[in-house]
């Protein structure tokens, strides 16, 4: 047998494992919207930090971060600190919002919009937004998949067909198990994980330079200054640093936060979850080792993302290549399958019903959303099958607009004297001026991120139209100070 035929046939067995692990997961479960969308909110400490991890450390975890390291060196080091960074806010604001979920039936970022602030245009300008940038995130897990297939099958298989079979396999599963089908999953894809990043972590510096000081000797020698800020950048200084660490740290404004911390059976699950989460960034340090070896093991690569697994290629035998690539397309399918649901409840719960069925059901919009999934699907899959952006630029641009709802989430438990219409004025200025930064191709600007600039404006916004404009009850019924008890 071919090495490549070898390790595609691991690849299969491992992807293939983990699909039938989906299809499973909601045996003898009635899968209406409440169960599909947030696991009829029951879920426990250890599943509800898998799914959190599922959808934190991604394809981005395994070939972004090694690629950026590769290309660009120190400025890589961000992940760690807004990973960390992100779980002391969820601490905070994670148990009040899960409150508020279970009080008022909330299961998407749009319902507590329109529940807190009233009116349908708010919840669904952000419901939009939300699918917007889930599917460039979606783009990316797509665009990391076709990678890891293509080189971990040494190119018997092209990215177009292993994106299109893979994005096929997902949205079947999401449509038959919801979230839980996507928990089980994350189960078996994070042992995986694991084993990679000490097996690529440590391994690689081993067989190529005796030890990990060793290979920092040899980089420090051969790229002096490489791994201190900017790196091999020009324009990523430490001011750009600090505040793409300050936006990539809203962790709880993503969309498919809220959907994961409802699945939670009380808020302090939620709190003892933050607590845990930042242990999982152990494995993305042994990843960024593997990136350094990447550097002189197989110098000149023209894309970075390529750099780990052409590395792996050239180290490990077949097989150990098809586990690998094998965890890694999990990396990929796991987050692709929560953003899918997450961006289907969005389209139909709170655009396709207010403006087109306000008399819907939920059963019937659990249909919408399914139907919902297959549109999702097809439009991240276009769009991944023609881009060249970087992974890790995928991800900033997404980190920069989803930061424009955090105003609207943390206003909206504490304070009073914001307005549903200074949200919206705030989150189109913010979502406006970054993205014309980052689509004019001046992100970073002034050397700092764009979208840190956007929510700036958001904020300057917000309080000038909410000064103006009349102010509504809180849609919660309450102080919002009360909302911080987690049960």
């Amino acid at each position: 047998m071919s090495p490549g035929t070898l390790a595609l046939s691991i690849i299969f067995g491992i992807v293939a494992i983990g699909s039938c692990i989906g299809f499973l997961a909601a045996n003898k479960r009635q899968l209406n919207l409440e169960e599909w969308a947030v696991a009829g909110r029951g879920l426990g400490l250890v599943l509800v930090w898998i799914l959190l991890a599922g959808e934190t450390f991604t394809t981005f975890s395994v070939l972004g971060i090694s690629g950026w390291v590769y290309s660009k060196g120190g400025p890589v080091l961000y992940v760690l600190v807004y990973l960390t960074l992100g779980q002391i806010l969820v601490f905070f604001f994670g148990p009040s919002l899960w409150e508020l979920g279970r009080r008022f039936g909330l299961q998407t970022l749009g319902d507590f919009f329109a529940q807190r602030y009233g009116g349908r245009l708010l919840a669904a300008t952000v419901a939009l937004a939300g699918v917007v940038f889930l599917i460039v995130y979606l783009q990316l897990q797509l665009t990391g998949l076709g990678i890891i297939v293509q080189v971990a099958s040494f190119e018997r298989i092209g990215r177009t067909p292993a994106v299109l079979v893979s994005a096929a396999i997902i949205a079947c599963f999401v449509l038959a198990s919801g979230v839980r089908g996507v928990v089980w999953v994350s189960v078996f894809k994070d042992f995986l994980l694991v084993a990679v990043a000490v097996v690529v972590g440590i391994g690689l510096p081993y067989v190529h330079f005796g030890g990990i000081g060793p290979m920092f000797t040899a980089l420090i020698k051969a790229r002096p200054g490489y791994l201190t800020m900017p790196g091999g950048t020009t324009n990523l200084t430490h001011s750009w640093f600090v505040s793409t660490v300050l936006v990539n740290s809203l962790v709880f404004a993503w969309p498919h936060f809220f959907g994961s911390i409802f699945t939670a059976k009380n808020g302090d699950t939620v709190r003892r979850n933050s607590l845990i989460m930042p242990f999982y960034v152990f494995p993305l340090a042994l990843i960024i080792f593997a990136g350094c070896a990447a550097i002189l093991v197989t110098p000149g690569l023209a894309n970075g993302d390529l750099a780990l697994l052409t590395a792996v290629r050239m180290t490990f035998p077949p097989w150990l290549l098809g586990v690998i690539g094998g965890a890694s397309a999990l990396t990929a399918m796991v987050p692709v399958a929560i953003h899918i649901l997450t961006a289907s409840t969005l389209l139909a719960k709170n655009i396709y019903r207010p403006y087109l069925a306000p008399n819907m059901s939920d059963e019937r919009i659990a249909g919408a959303a399914r139907i919902a999934v297959v549109a999702i699907t097809a439009v991240a899959l276009v769009l991944s099958l023609n881009s060249s952006a970087t992974l890790v630029g995928l991800l900033i641009l997404a980190y920069s607009g989803v930061a424009q709802f955090a105003p609207g989430i943390v206003l909206g438990l504490y304070s009073r004297r914001v307005t549903g219409m200074g949200i919206l004025s705030g989150l189109l200025a913010g979502l406006a001026v970054a993205g014309y930064l980052t689509f004019t191709h001046r992100d970073p600007f002034m050397g700092l991120n764009a979208g840190f600039i956007g929510l700036a404006a958001n904020i300057l916004v917000l309080a000038a139209v909410s000064s103006l404009s009349s102010r509504k009850v809180n849609g919660f019924g309450e102080a919002p100070g009360t909302a911080r008890s987690p049960t």
